[in-house]
């Protein structure tokens, strides 16, 4: 083993004592669920299924989301169960929700070696699927030292990671070398896999493409339509620090053309409800995680809430997609695209970067540098409708042509484990 790997190991040997501690505190501050925190010490909270067990790890909600309709795929044999696990107070309650029966939900343990070794000593996984970019050493290390395959699902790999991965070269070809299959989400992660060290790689899709749609609480889009009327909408959805200077401007642009627009922001992590509305200056807005609903004279709704994307997606033909505007990369873009609504962003899309070029070039439109572009295409959809069915129903064929990951991941997963039993 590479020696940062080994000090990796040993270092976190000599914090392990600390973690209860560590984990109380974040407890105090919400980041943790005080009752199951000794899942993340490795502690199961529940027996193990009996049967063959499938673990999937996912870090939070959109890792675990993407993955639910590979688990009903999964489970359709009687004599098989899912484990998830995931770090997110967030993504535990949305799993508890959502899993479907014969799949259950663990804290995903810290990586340090006694809570892996406990974690694994109950469990006792037959495969262990990693989604995206999760890569943790003694997680990975322990799994492999068990003779448990290890694939890499729906892999992503940033050319900022993977500037960082190479810095460390040959700990990152011990870990990614661990892995007996990745499945990539394209070619551009795909090599970046290969060249740091996987083994083997498989191009497969976005298991997002594959998600169903947002579904939307009936009562609750009832009541804000009836307060909306027939106001003209403008949607920016998951935004991120620095973006806001750029969508309030342009709600104002467009305020000429359309003096009663009202404009929901909802920021990417909610918890910055307080500071989008700071922005607002003069405009008046409401905020949705006090229980306000945009009344006739709200200018700004901030839609600081979660799992509820579903409703502001149905509120406009459009919508305009955060993390976009800055080096973040792009949030989904395929979640308003299979709504039929039309997708605008701003330049920065790697992190979806396949979904937004078949979009954008399906859509002949969508990618704005400024408010004044935001501004511009807003208008123009929000005067001619039928420009704006166009480019929703152009939106929603693209993200259908991408499916198809669920079932080539599912076929893999299935081959693996057959090769294991062989």
């Amino acid at each position: 083993m590479p020696f940062p790997l080994t000090a990796y190991r040993y270092a976190t040997m000599a914090l392990a004592p600390a973690a209860p501690f560590a984990l109380a505190r974040r407890a105090r501050l919400g980041k943790e669920d005080s009752p199951r925190i000794r899942e993340r010490l490795g502690y199961a909270s529940t027996a193990r299924p009996a049967g063959q067990l499938i673990w999937i790890h996912g870090a939070s909600v959109g890792e675990c989301l993407s993955v639910l309709p590979l688990i009903s795929g999964l489970l359709e044999r009687p004599d098989r169960a899912v484990l998830i696990t995931s770090g997110t107070v967030t993504s535990a309650k949305l799993m508890t929700e959502r899993l479907p029966p014969h799949a259950l939900h663990q804290y995903a343990p810290v990586d340090t070696p006694w809570a892996i070794r406990r974690f694994l000593d109950h469990w006792r996984p037959d495969i262990s699927l990693f989604v995206e970019s999760e890569v943790w050493p003694n997680m990975i290390s322990s799994t492999h030292a068990r003779s448990i395959p290890i694939m890499l699902v729906n892999g992503r790999l940033s050319h900022r990671s993977s500037v960082r991965w190479n810095r460390w070269r040959r700990s990152a070809a011990s870990l990614f070398g661990r892995y007996n299959l990745c499945l990539a989400q394209d070619a551009e992660s795909a090599d970046r896999l290969l060249a740091l060290g996987a083994k083997r790689v498989e191009i497969s899709g976005n298991l997002k493409a594959d998600a169903p749609p947002l579904t939307a609480d009936p009562r609750k889009l009832d009541d804000i339509q009836q307060m909306i009327g027939s106001r003209p909408v403008l949607p920016a959805i998951s935004t991120h620090p620095g973006e806001e200077e750029t969508i309030l401007p342009a709600h104002d642009k467009l305020q000429a053309a359309f003096p009663d627009l009202l404009t929901i922001v909802a920021p990417r992590h909610p918890n910055r409800g307080h500071n989008v509305a700071s922005l607002c200056g003069e405009r008046t807005f409401a905020l949705r995680s006090k229980g306000e609903l945009p009344s006739s004279r709200t200018a700004v709704y901030v839609a600081d809430t979660l799992g509820e994307l579903g409703i502001f997606y149905r509120l406009a033909p459009f919508a305009f997609i955060g993390g976009s505007l800055i080096p973040h990369g792009g949030q989904n873009p395929l979640e308003p695209a299979k709504l039929g609504r039309a997708v605008l962003a701003g330049p920065y899309t790697h992190n979806f970067r396949a979904a937004y070029n078949k979009i954008f070039s399906a859509q002949g439109a969508g990618c704005v540098s400024s408010s004044s572009e935001l501004a511009a295409i807003a208008e123009r959809l929000l005067r001619i409708p039928e420009y704006a069915t166009q480019l929703g129903k152009a939106a929603a064929q693209a993200a259908q042509s991408l499916g198809g990951a669920v079932e080539r991941t599912r076929l893999a997963i299935e081959t693996l484990l057959s090769d294991a039993r062989a």
